[in-house]
């Protein structure tokens, strides 16, 4: 969040050079103050577990913020119970006419699929036309950060040869965007999938910006130029356990798929995976919350 000094204060130019956000004094006295209201569309299988998971991303922030949970119509989770979806989830129809300050696609275990052929694609590329005038700002995770940069860029999703699961060193692209504000110069992101987009594809997109990569693992976070859409091909929100519970469910289906990368301690999967993403995740959500929601979006969401 800011920090309100006064204008003439000699901190504040050094505060300034190092990409601290300081807030002036007129700015402050003139800020009106509401929750602000997020919409999270939840593909996972593991509804629940990945609710609690954003929940926890979204939670450590002095701002008060609202939370409506989103399923899709046109698909029948299998794997969350129908009861549960009743009492806590709403559908597009139910949210058509209203707006958000900001919006979470999550990803989903659809990735072996064209986008054409995902059962609900029709459905989703409603719902991300419609962000574009009812959403501030959209940030898209994992598969739902290839769908959302394939509908809304044209840039395609290619197969890998192997599943890429583990937890990858990240660097900085542009250290000065406030999506990364206050990040370390290496830091990790746990990764799991099957598909990825490159570099070259969205390079030669004029409004698209990469802000990290991994030489690993490749491209991470990408920003449109207008920082209303964020992109996001890893799983910063993950539990210590997550990609154990992943390994394990191949494992006993008889697949054949690797330990996860730099993630349990001498590769053991005996032994408790290491936590070390939590404090990279945190900033990165919560300078979304802060820089390209919070402060941008207007006071009355009519008039978004």
């Amino acid at each position: 969040m800011p920090i309100k000094v006064d204008n003439n204060l000699p901190a504040r130019n050094a505060l300034e050079m190092e990409n601290i956000f300081v807030m002036s004094q007129e700015r402050a006295m003139h800020q009106d103050i509401r929750p602000l209201r997020i919409v999270i569309l939840n593909l996972m299988p593991t509804k629940i577990e990945t609710e609690t998971q954003l929940l926890r991303m979204l939670s450590n922030s002095p701002i008060q913020v609202d939370i409506d949970l989103m399923h899709m119509v046109t698909h029948h989770s299998k794997n969350t119970s129908r009861e549960h979806l009743l009492e806590f989830y709403q559908r597009f129809e139910d949210i058509r006419g209203q707006k958000y300050d900001g919006m979470i696609i999550t990803g989903a275990p659809v990735e072996h699929l064209p986008f054409e052929e995902v059962d609900y694609w029709p459905e989703l590329c409603e719902i991300m036309e419609w962000s574009t005038k009812h959403v501030y700002s959209t940030f898209y995770i994992c598969w739902g950060a290839q769908a959302g940069l394939y509908f809304h860029h044209g840039i395609p999703k290619y197969p890998l040869k192997e599943k890429l699961s583990g937890v990858y060193s990240h660097r900085l692209l542009d250290p000065m965007h406030p999506l990364v504000r206050g990040m370390d110069d290496e830091f990790f992101v746990p990764v799991s999938r099957y598909t990825e987009v490159r570099r070259e594809d969205i390079y030669r997109s004029k409004d698209l910006q990469i802000l990290t990569y991994s030489d690993q693992s490749g491209v991470h976070l990408v920003s449109d130029l207008d920082c209303r859409r964020f992109y996001a091909t890893g799983h910063s929100e993950y539990d210590r356990e997550t990609l154990a519970r992943e390994y394990f469910r191949d494992v006993n289906k008889g697949l054949e798929v690797a330990v996860p990368y730099n993630y349990f301690p001498d590769d053991d999967p005996n032994r408790t995976p290491r936590l070390r993403w939590r404090g990279a995740a945190s900033l990165i959500f919560m300078n979304w919350l802060n820089y390209f929601v919070y402060q941008r979006t207007p006071y009355d969401l009519s008039t978004l």
